[in-house]
């Protein structure tokens, strides 16, 4: 048995895990609030117990812990985090003088692809990649399968795909996920809701109650000509990135994670395919990369968690 923790920016999850990626138990509570790295610590020791409680097995019965963190980690050491002021934090070592477990830190998509790769879209692979549309663009990587994790952590969405592009907050201009994450999807969706104040993007918005990463698929199952246009070219960002990933990494898989990627399959991945099947060096030979929508949803991460120390 293992547990993992999902550090969101909100909420602490955790979830009690067997070695077949099965979620078997889960429990969490409100991060309302920072008061410190001990304190911090305590609240992931108590949420562990919590979740073992809750899948009616002791401590005794885990083989470790694993927690998930949307920042940068070295070993047993939090470098940073980018919704909790944490900053060269021991918190392996804090964690374990509150109980005694091994425990393993991750890269939040890192702990993504962990979990897809055991329980989800990455299950008998050994090279596999898993690409998360959120706020930023997130990439874990396994490759021979072993996580390319910690300090070598993937920072693709900070790849250029249009030089001179649009400023990002890394410090480059025409990142990709300023073009392909889920927030820049937002964007070119509010851009285009501007520009053609006829569309049927503002009916989608008001049924949805906001404008979000589904605003543009609504309109454009409906047949709003505009919302096409936004998710042809969405699609085609998106696809640069893939295709340059797939060039470089040559995995068997490429899952695409995150709440944009829940969009119909005949506008997003559908068309995705067929650009990256066209420009991928595999047409010209060699291994042929499958993508795949990311399976696991809002438990990938909690799953991967608990299985850091098998990609270890």
């Amino acid at each position: 048995m293992f547990v993992g923790i999902d550090v969101g920016g909100t909420n602490l999850k955790a979830g009690l895990v067997d070695q077949e990626g099965h979620l078997l138990a889960a429990a969490r509570r409100p991060l309302s609030g920072f008061t410190g790295a001990e304190d911090f610590a305590t609240d992931l020791t108590e949420l562990v117990l919590q979740a073992a409680k809750e899948g009616g097995v002791g401590v005794e019965a885990l083989e470790s812990v694993g927690i998930g963190l949307p920042g940068a980690v070295d070993g047993g050491d939090v470098l940073f985090t980018t919704n909790i002021p944490m900053e060269n934090v021991p918190l392996a070592k804090l964690f374990r003088q509150r109980l005694d477990v091994p425990v393993y830190l991750g890269n939040d998509a890192d702990c993504a692809a962990v979990g897809e790769f055991f329980g989800g879209a990455g299950r008998g692979c050994r090279d596999f990649v898993v690409v998360t549309l959120g706020t930023g663009i997130g990439a874990g990587i396994i490759l021979d399968g072993k996580l390319r994790g910690g300090l070598a952590s993937s920072e693709a969405g900070h790849m250029v795909i249009q030089q001179g592009g649009e400023p990002c907050n890394c410090g480059r201009r025409g990142c990709w996920e300023r073009y392909a994450s889920a927030t820049a999807l937002i964007q070119q969706t509010r851009a285009a809701m501007e520009a053609h104040p006829e569309s049927g993007l503002y009916q989608a918005a008001e049924a949805l109650g906001t404008v979000d990463g589904r605003t543009a698929f609504q309109a454009a199952l409906a047949g709003d000509e505009t919302a096409l246009a936004v998710c042809r070219q969405y699609v085609e960002y998106l696809a640069d990135g893939t295709a340059s990933l797939i060039n470089i990494l040559r995995p068997e898989v490429v899952a695409i994670g995150g709440g944009v990627a829940a969009a119909p399959e005949a506008l997003l991945l559908e068309p995705l395919r067929e650009i990256v099947g066209r420009e991928a060096y595999a047409r010209h030979g060699g291994r042929v990369t499958r993508v795949l929508r990311a399976e696991l949803g809002n438990d990938a991460g909690i799953i991967g968690a608990a299985l850091l120390v098998r990609v270890q």
